[in-house]
């Protein structure tokens, strides 16, 4: 006779499978019409399971229809904000965790206080702002606001600077160490799970940012993947769109998501349980 908890785990374990092939069924749809033929595009004859290997929509897409391109502008976009976002944040926190200057906790109050702001609040003024600077169809718009920190990534990464104990601050400084010193070689260090997952959510964030450079990005060799998947929709005549094509290009925009968070989702828990390890001192 079955043991209670081997049937309880048996059960459990059904579930959890029957409950993975329905969250992944979209993804397996879109593999299929992403290998589909023209000829199953144009009837929409698409079947759940791939039926057809047409591996050469890969080569057609990347040489007809600028995959590359949009993959090229995405990858500097992405990589840029990261780096902007994981510099600014960190400084800024440092200076909340471990700089006690007379206002501080007011102002970081006021920080906090700007999460609040709807962004489509700002988007009008932004827009305004960047066409006086001559920024439009550049990617100046999508990158250099990361370089100013952002209020959330600060929150976290000040939060779990508090943990970090001031002793080692001090005997940085008994050595002759200042603040520069201090920032780069121990609490960098010291934060690289947090930081992580800041770049983590900086990734997810603007690898699959349309709204930012559809109000900025006119020129198609400048547009993103995720604007350049809208673009491959956009067709004359009552044609019907390549489906097949542009499933594959959001295949693209979708697996290093996927990927990227599957490697990384231990740091984004740490994040999530670091977040309220401390409060606003």
């Amino acid at each position: 006779m079955s043991n209670p908890s081997t049937v309880e785990k048996t059960i459990s374990y059904i579930f959890l499978i029957l409950v993975g092939v329905l969250l992944a069924s979209p993804f397996l749809y879109m593999i299929s019409i992403a290998l589909a033929s023209d000829a199953t595009t144009v009837k929409s004859a698409f079947t759940f399971v791939p039926m057809e290997f047409q591996w050469s929509n890969f080569y057609t897409i990347f040489t007809n229809n600028n995959l590359g391109t949009y993959l090229k502008n995405s990858v500097i976009i992405t990589i840029f904000t990261i780096v902007g976002s994981v510099l600014s944040a960190s400084i800024v926190s440092y200076g909340f965790a471990r700089i006690k200057a007379k206002g501080s906790r007011f102002l970081f109050i006021v920080l906090l206080s700007t999460m609040m702001i709807p962004g489509e609040v700002t988007m009008v003024p932004q827009f305004i702002i960047f066409r006086h600077l001559d920024w439009i169809n550049t990617f100046y718009p999508l990158i250099v606001p990361s370089f100013f920190a952002g209020a959330f990534n600060v929150f976290l990464i000040r939060q779990f600077v508090m943990s970090i104990p001031k002793s080692l601050d001090e005997a940085a400084m008994i050595d002759g160490m200042g603040h520069p010193g201090i920032y780069w070689k121990i609490i960098m260090p010291l934060t690289y799970p947090i930081l992580a997952a800041i770049a983590i959510f900086s990734f997810s964030y603007n690898w699959g940012n349309f709204m930012g450079p559809l109000i900025y990005i006119n020129d198609p060799e400048k547009m993103p993947l995720a604007l350049g998947v809208q673009l491959l929709t956009t067709v004359g005549g009552g044609q019907m769109p390549p489906w097949n094509l542009v499933m594959i290009a959001s295949l693209f925009l979708t697996i290093p998501m996927v990927l990227v968070y599957l490697f990384g989702q231990r740091y984004v828990y740490e994040a999530n349980i670091s977040g309220g390890s401390s409060g606003i001192k």
